[in-house]
C-alpha cells in the first residue's frame, strides 16, 4: 500500500512537471539557476526519479526531463555531498562540513528553520485574566546553545524529521534542577508515541556546568521530536533552566548541500565533516576556511569568536592574590597574579597596576593530621599516629585509637584529595585558571570568565571507617562532613552544595541565596558507600558574559569530615580493650554497648536507652527515650510499640494504636501555583514499629528506571525512608503525562521524640489550637517527631506533631488532616502538624464503659441487659457481658398480699374505733349519776370513806370513776392495766365539793 501511494506521487510529479513544460512555451530556456532537483518518492521497486523544479514557476521553459535517479538505499559518506545534476557524491568544499546521511544543529542565534516552540495553554481564564498565561513562554536561542523557560509552564520544543532509514538523534544538555522537569520522547505522524515506556523519557540531572549527551534511536519514516520541560512548584525561588546544543539527527538518506561552518569555527580542508574552533585571539566569520588573527596589542577573542573585542582597561577584577608555598625558611608571601588569559591594557589612563607582594609571614601550622619536620611541606602522619598540626606526631595512649578523617582550617596550598575547576554554561570550561583560590585563612570562589560561570570545589571520599569499637553498630552514622561558610553578593549569586553517591547522580543536599553570614552546615551521611562532595558557586543566573559581579564572592573557612576512609589522625578515640590479661588490643562492640571509661569494657546501655554514636564514650552515650517509647535491641533507635497509657486521678486509660494500620496517608490540596499548575502535597506517616516499618517516598521522574518493590522497600536513588516524609504530586490530567509525578521528597521526621497527652515536648509545640477540641472525655495523645537533617531556613531540623484523637464516628483507619491555617501541614516552614481522628485513637473498652439495664418481670424471670454508654468512647478492650436471666415474683402477689393487709388493717381500726365508743358512753353514764349523786338536797354529806360490801352495786362499780376529762393517754393505760389483770382504779373525782378518793 505505501509502495503503490508513493508510485502515484511519483506520476503526480512527473506529470505536475511536464505541464509546466508545456504551459511555458515561447519563454526563455531555463538555466541551471531557475530550478532544482528533488526525488521523488520510491516506488515500490525502490526505484525513483529525479525532477527539475523551477524557483519561479512560469518564468521560463525549458526544464530538463525527468530521469530515473539513484538507488533508494543510496548515501553519502561523511563529508560529501549529493552533487543532484551529475548524481553523484562530491566532497564539500573548504569552509563547509557534511555529516553524509545526517544533519547538526549547532549554532543557535535565531530559531533553526524547522523547529518550533510550543507553550501548553492551561485553559484557566482566571489566571490568563491576571496576566499569569504561558503565551510568552518558550525556548529562547543564546548563541551556542538553547535555553529552556524559567517559569513552571509546560514548553516544548518541537523538530519534525522523515528518515529513508534506521538513525538515531544525539544532544548535549545541562539540567542541574530537579525544580523542573525534563523530558524528551519522539511521536509518529498519527502523534502516537514511539516508546510511551523508555527509561530514556526522563533525562538524568547533571552536575552543575557540565554537559551530558542523551543518544536515542531513531525507526524510519516520520519522527517527531519533542523536548518539553515542566516547572514544579518554585514559588519565589528562581529555577536553573535546561541549556540544549549540538542537536545532531542520523538517518537521512543524503544531503543535497554542504552546511557552512558557522561564526567562530573553520574547515581548511575539502570533505569535512566537522568545523573547528578558532584558536584564541582569532576569529572567522560565516562559512570561512581560516581564522584570521585579532590585532593583541588592543584586541582579543577567546577560542571560537566570531568577533576581536577591545581589551578594557586592566581593573580589581583582573587579578587575585595567592599564597606562596612555604620556604625552607618556613615564610609565605602574598603576591597578585593577572587572571589568565590576560584581557586587559595596563598602560591605558585608568587602569590599574598589578599590586606588589607583601611581606613574607610565618607559614600557617599544618592542618591536623599533618606534621612539619623543618621542611617546606606539611606531611601527613604515618599511620597509627595522630598531630594536631605541630611538628611532630604522637602515638595513642593505651586503650584509645587514632581517629581517621580530614581537618581543613588552614589553606596556604590546595589539599591534594580537593580539585577546583570552572564551567560555562555555553562551553565546557571557563578561561580562569581555577574556580576557587586559597587565601590563608579560607578558600574563595574565584573570579571566572563571566558572572554565570560555575565555580566548583570538590572533594572525594572512596569510603568510610568506623571506629573499630563501634564498627558493628547497626543504624549508626558513618560519618559526617562539616564546613563553615559564608557569602558576600550584591547580584542573585547562589551557593550550592551537593553530594554525589557511588558516582551515581549528583543531588543538591542545600543550597543558599545572596549574601548568608558565616555560618556552619554539617551532613550526615547513613550509608557507606563513595562519596564526592561539591560546592559550585554561580554569581547570577542569567545569561552574561562579562565580569560585573567579581567582587561577588562565596568563603569556606573550614571542612571536616570524619571517618574518611583514606584520612589522617587529628586526635585519638577511646576503644574498649580486649578481656585477655595486660591485652592493649581495641576489640569492637557488640550493638548497643557502648564503652566504659574506667573499665575500658564494653557496656550494654540500659534498657530503653539509644546510642549516640558521635558521643563520647561512657554512659552519656546512652540517651533515655522518650516518653511511651522504646528501643530496639540494638539501642539504634527509639520507636513506639502503638500502646499507650495515661491515667488521671483514679482513671487509667490505655490506647492501643496498631489498630490504626502501619502508615497512614493524606495527600491535601489541591494547589495552584501562580501559573495555574495544580499539585498535591503527599505525606506518609508511620505511627509505631522499628525501621522496617519506616514510611517512604520516592521520586518517580529522576529514577524511572527503579521497580515499584524498589520505590516501597525505599531502595531508589532518590528514596526517602523516614517515619514521617513528604512528596509533591502533579496529577497526570492537563498537562499530558501519563502517570503523575512525585518529586521533591524530603524527610520530616527520622527521629521518634515519645509520645505524651502534654502539649510540649522535648522543645515541640503542638499548638492544640489547631485543631479544636468538641470533647474532654478522651484527652488527645500527641505524637512528637524531629528530623536531623538540617536546613537553611531550619536550623534545629524539622518536627512533626500526630495529634491523634479519639472519634467513633470515624473507621478504625480514620482520616489524617492539616490545620485550616495551615494546609500545607506547617505554619512555619519547620513544625509540621497532623490530626489522625479514628475510633481506633480511643482508648481500650473497660467495665466502666457499660452499665446494667433491668427488663421486666414476666413469668417469674427477669433480664438482664448491658449496653456501651453513649457515646461510646472506647475500642476493643473488655467485651459486653452475656445477658443474663433471674427468677422473680410477679406483680399480682404484691398486689394480693397489698389488698389483705388493707382489708385487715381496715377491721382492725373499725373493731377499735367501736370498742372506744362504746366504753366512752358507759363512762358518761357513771360520771353523770355520781353528779347526781352528789348534788341531792337535803342530804348530809357523805363519809370520807365507805366500805361497799361484797356484791353490792357490781355493775356500777365495775368502772366507777371520778372524770375531769382524761386524755386520750390516760385512756389507753387504763386499757392496758385493766388488761393486765388489776381489778381496781384510782382516779381523781373532782366535784364542787370537797376533795375525797373513792376507792372500788
Amino acid at each position: 500500500m505505501r509502495s503503490s501511494v508513493g508510485f502515484v506521487s511519483s506520476c503526480a510529479l512527473i506529470l505536475c512537471a511536464l505541464r509546466l513544460i508545456d504551459g511555458v512555451k515561447g519563454q526563455r530556456q531555463c538555466g541551471e539557476t531557475d530550478y532544482y532537483y528533488e526525488y521523488t518518492e520510491c516506488d515500490s521497486t525502490g526505484s525513483r526519479w529525479r525532477v527539475a523544479i523551477p524557483q519561479n514557476p512560469g518564468a521560463c521553459t525549458g526544464l530538463p526531463e525527468p530521469v530515473r535517479g539513484t538507488e533508494c538505499t543510496f548515501s553519502c559518506k561523511a563529508g560529501e555531498f549529493l552533487e543532484m545534476s551529475a548524481q553523484e557524491c562530491t566532497q564539500c568544499a573548504a569552509g563547509s562540513y557534511s555529516l553524509g546521511s545526517g544533519i547538526r544543529f549547532d549554532q543557535w542565534d535565531s530559531m533553526p528553520p524547522g523547529f518550533s516552540s510550543l507553550a501548553t495553554s492551561l485553559e484557566n481564564t482566571r489566571y490568563e485574566e491576571k496576566g499569569l498565561s504561558c503565551n510568552s513562554s518558550s525556548w529562547v536561542p543564546q548563541g551556542n546553545y538553547l535555553e529552556s523557560n524559567r517559569d513552571e509552564c509546560t514548553v516544548s520544543l518541537i523538530y519534525a524529521v522523515h528518515l529513508k532509514k534506521q538513525g538515531s538523534v544525539s544532544f548535549e544538555y545541562q539540567y542541574p534542577d530537579n525544580n523542573l522537569l525534563f523530558e524528551f520522547f519522539i511521536q509518529n505522524d498519527q502523534c502516537q508515541e514511539m516508546d510511551p515506556s523508555a527509561d530514556t523519557k526522563w533525562l538524568k540531572l547533571t552536575n552543575h556546568g557540565e554537559w551530558a549527551t542523551h543518544t536515542v534511536n531513531l525507526k524510519s519514516g516520520s519522527n517527531i521530536l519533542y523536548w518539553r520541560t515542566h516547572g514544579v512548584l518554585m514559588g519565589s525561588k528562581v529555577v536553573k533552566p535546561v541549556f540544549l546544543k549540538n542537536i545532531q539527527i542520523e538517518g537521512v538518506a543524503y544531503t543535497s548541500e554542504c552546511f557552512p561552518c558557522k561564526p567562530g569555527t573553520f574547515s581548511r580542508a575539502p570533505g569535512s565533516s566537522t568545523c573547528e574552533p578558532c584558536p584564541r585571539d582569532t576569529y572567522s566569520g560565516h562559512g570561512d576556511s581560516s581564522c584570521t588573527p585579532c590585532n593583541t596589542t588592543t584586541q582579543y577573542a577567546a577560542e571560537g569568536s566570531a568577533v576581536c573585542k577591545d581589551r578594557p582597561p586592566c581593573s580589581r577584577k583582573d587579578y587575585f592574590q595567592i599564597h606562596t608555598a612555604c620556604d625552607h625558611e618556613g615564610k609565605t608571601q602574598v603576591i597578585y597574579k593577572w587572571i589568565e588569559p590576560k584581557i586587559c591594557l595596563e598602560g591605558v589612563t585608568g587602569a590599574e597596576t598589578l599590586p606588589p607582594g607583601g611581606e613574607r609571614e610565618p607559614c600557617p601550622p599544618c592542618n591536623p593530621g599533618f606534621y612539619n619536620n623543618d621542611t617546606a611541606t606539611c606531611s601527613p602522619c604515618p599511620p597509627g599516629t595522630y598531630s594536631d598540626g605541630k611538628k611532630l606526631c604522637k602515638q595513642c595512649p593505651a586503650g584509645t585509637e587514632p581517629t581517621l578523617g580530614y581537618e581543613y582550617k588552614w589553606w596556604n596550598i590546595l589539599p591534594a584529595n580537593m580539585k577546583t575547576s570552572c564551567f560555562n554554561v555555553g562551553n565546557s570550561k571557563c578561561d580562569s585558571m581555577n574556580g576557587w583560590e586559597v587565601a590563608g585563612n579560607y578558600i574563595q570562589s574565584g573570579a571566572g570568565s563571566s558572572d554565570n560561570d560555575y565555580l566548583i570545589l570538590n572533594i572525594h571520599v572512596p569510603g568510610f571507617k568506623l571506629p573499630t569499637s563501634v564498627s558493628s553498630h547497626s543504624g549508626a552514622e558513618f560519618g559526617r562532613i562539616t564546613f563553615e561558610f559564608e557569602t558576600l553578593c550584591t547580584a542573585d549569586c547562589e551557593l550550592y552544595f551537593m553530594m554525589d553517591v557511588n558516582r551515581k547522580s549528583t543531588t543538591v543536599v542545600e543550597s543558599w541565596e545572596r549574601t548568608q553570614t558565616r555560618q556552619t552546615y554539617t551532613h550526615v551521611l547513613t550509608t557507606n558507600a563513595s562519596v564526592s562532595y561539591t560546592w559550585a558557586f554561580q554569581r547570577t543566573n542569567q545569561p552574561s558574559d562579562l565580569r560585573r559581579y567579581v567582587n561577588d564572592v562565596a568563603r569556606i573557612y573550614s571542612i571536616s569530615v570524619s571517618n574518611a576512609l583514606d584520612g589522617v589522625s587529628s586526635g585519638c578515640r577511646a576503644c574498649a580493650l580486649s578481656t585477655q590479661p595486660s591485652s592493649s588490643m581495641c576489640v569492637p562492640c557488640p550493638p548497643g554497648h557502648y564503652i566504659d571509661s574506667h573499665t575500658s569494657q564494653c557496656t550494654e546501655c540500659p534498657l530503653n536507652t539509644h546510642l549516640v554514636s558521635h558521643a563520647a564514650p561512657g554512659p552519656d552515650a546512652c540517651k533515655p527515650c522518650g516518653p511511651a517509647s522504646r528501643s530496639d535491641k540494638d539501642h539504634s533507635l527509639c520507636y513506639s510499640d502503638c500502646h499507650f497509657t495515661h491515667t488521671e486521678g483514679n482513671v487509667t486509660l490505655t490506647f492501643d494504636f496498631s489498630l490504626l494500620g502501619s502508615i497512614g496517608s493524606l495527600m491535601n490540596g489541591p494547589s495552584f501555583t501562580s501559573k495555574g499548575t495544580k499539585y498535591f502535597h503527599h505525606f506518609n506517616i508511620s505511627l509505631c514499629g522499628r525501621q522496617v516499618h519506616l514510611a517512604v517516598c520516592t521520586d518517580n521522574v529522576t529514577d524511572l528506571s527503579v521497580t515499584d518493590s524498589q520505590r516501597e522497600k525505599g531502595e531508589g536513588t532518590n528514596a526517602v525512608k523516614a517515619f514521617i516524609c513528604q512528596s509533591t504530586l502533579i496529577p497526570a490530567s492537563g498537562r499530558g503525562f501519563h502517570t503523575a509525578l512525585s518529586s521533591q521528597s524530603i524527610n520530616l521526621a527520622d527521629m521518634f521524640i515519645g509520645a505524651t497527652v502534654e502539649n510540649t515536648l522535648d522543645g515541640i509545640r503542638a499548638r492544640p489550637e489547631l485543631y479544636p477540641q468538641t470533647t474532654k472525655k478522651v484527652p488527645d495523645v500527641k505524637f512528637y517527631y524531629r528530623s536531623l537533617e538540617e536546613t537553611s531556613s531550619c536550623e534545629l531540623g524539622r518536627s512533626a506533631v500526630v495529634t491523634l484523637r479519639c472519634n467513633p464516628e470515624k473507621t478504625t483507619k480514620g482520616e489524617i488532616s492539616v490545620p485550616s491555617q495551615c494546609p500545607a501541614g506547617t505554619c512555619d516552614g519547620c513544625t509540621f502538624h497532623f490530626l489522625w481522628e479514628s475510633s481506633g485513637a480511643c482508648p481500650t473498652c473497660t467495665e466502666r464503659d457499660y452499665h446494667q439495664i433491668e427488663g421486666a418481670c414476666k413469668g417469674g424471670h427477669q433480664d438482664l441487659l448491658y449496653v456501651w454508654n453513649e457515646p461510646q468512647l472506647c475500642m476493643g478492650g473488655v467485651t459486653l457481658p452475656e445477658k443474663k436471666t433471674l427468677p422473680c415474683e410477679g406483680m399480682e402477689f404484691w398486689v394480693r398480699l397489698g389488698a389483705g393487709l388493707g382489708a385487715f388493717t381496715a377491721v382492725l381500726l373499725i373493731s377499735l374505733t367501736c370498742y372506744f365508743w362504746k366504753k366512752n358512753k358507759r363512762l358518761e353514764y357513771k360520771y353523770s349519776r355520781l353528779v347526781m349523786s352528789a348534788n341531792k338536797e337535803c342530804e348530809m354529806p357523805g363519809a370520807d370513806s365507805c366500805a361497799v360490801m361484797e356484791g353490792e352495786n357490781e355493775g356500777d362499780m365495775e368502772d366507777e370513776v371520778v372524770y375531769t376529762k382524761p386524755s386520750l393517754l390516760g385512756k389507753l393505760k387504763a386499757i392496758a392495766s385493766k388488761g393486765n389483770g388489776e381489778i381496781y382504779e384510782n382516779v381523781q373525782l373532782n366535784s364542787s365539793h370537797s376533795k375525797a378518793l373513792v376507792w372500788s
